[in-house]
């Protein structure tokens, strides 16, 4: 991996995580036991795949990098509120969580129930507080991209049709259709929120981003299912082989780990060829590269 991209995402987890120190509510306020419960989901840990995506798709439009700073922890929070669900008992039951117990094992099923709604509910408050969009009605339609791409059509509607399929064989399409929405959606978002904090873009320019976006998007949950099956619960930070044991359907499962690797591979180039003469989508070049090649 090029040591300036390694420099740079490197900078920016830095800078995300002293951001969302700040942003969070401070725990010595009440309630405590929640506001702790908030800040043990959302702090310490995680790659920040997502803010970071913001950040580089903020740099094609010229954004402020203080806009894109917002805009970045708020879907790092939607992120965030997802797996402190999708980790409890009545979903995933997992214990593990970057490394750490899980919200719900940390502070019991209510509260983390209830950190996860205070999560969410904190992004919508930071993408509304803040100017972000040279645009009232700009802002506006931000606001609507991170509900849709949480929500129902996105990826809440993801995680039900996931819960719905276990124990059942899915056919690739269908596999698709549940990761676009689970994972894709909001990983979709966090590149066109990035780049709606700078000057308005082209529609044939969105176009290209967007189409990058649905295929790391997509090349993300691929590499999962393959970690999933492949690499230690040390490097993972979290439970390995949880799929497996939930009978959950795959891309491993699907294609067998050869195709769900050369699957991967494609859906790389597909987001590679979507920014084909952007001198300034650099980063978000690097970014691909990385969501691919993590650790296999």
């Amino acid at each position: 991996m090029n040591p300036d991209f390694l420099a740079w995402s490197g900078n920016l987890q830095v800078r995300i995580e002293t951001a969302l120190e700040h942003l969070l509510p401070d725990p010595r306020h009440a309630p405590q036991t929640l506001h702790a419960a908030m800040r043990h989901a959302a702090l310490g840990g995680g790659k920040r795949v997502r803010p970071l995506l913001a950040f580089a798709a903020g740099e094609v439009a010229g954004a402020d990098p203080a806009r894109v700073e917002i805009a970045a922890c708020a879907v790092e929070l939607i992120h965030a509120y997802s797996l402190v669900h999708d980790d409890m008992p009545c979903m995933d039951n997992d214990m593990l969580r970057r490394g750490k117990p899980t919200c719900h094992v940390e502070y019991g099923e209510a509260t983390a129930l209830l950190a996860g709604d205070g999560l969410h509910s904190l992004a919508f408050e930071l993408l509304s507080g803040h100017t972000l969009s040279d645009t009232p009605e700009r802002q506006l339609d931000m606001v609507k991209l991170l509900a849709s791409a949480a929500g129902s059509r996105g990826m809440a509607g993801g995680q039900a049709i996931d819960l719905a399929s276990v124990g059942q064989t899915l056919t690739l399409p269908e596999l698709e259709f549940m990761h676009i929405h689970k994972t894709g959606a909001l990983i979709r978002a966090a590149v066109l929120l990035g780049a709606y904090c700078g000057a308005a873009l082209d529609n044939t320019t969105l176009a290209r981003l967007d189409r990058y976006a649905k295929c790391v998007g997509l090349a993300f949950q691929v590499v999962d299912d393959i970690l999933d099956a492949e690499a230690p619960t040390a490097t993972l930070g979290k439970t390995a082989g949880k799929d497996a044991q939930h009978n959950k359907p795959t891309y491993v499962t699907l294609m067998g780990s050869t195709r769900a690797k050369a699957f991967a591979a494609e859906l790389h180039r597909d987001a590679l060829d979507a920014l084909a003469g952007f001198d300034s989508a650099q980063r978000l070049r690097e970014l691909a590269d990385f969501i691919v090649q993590r650790q296999f």
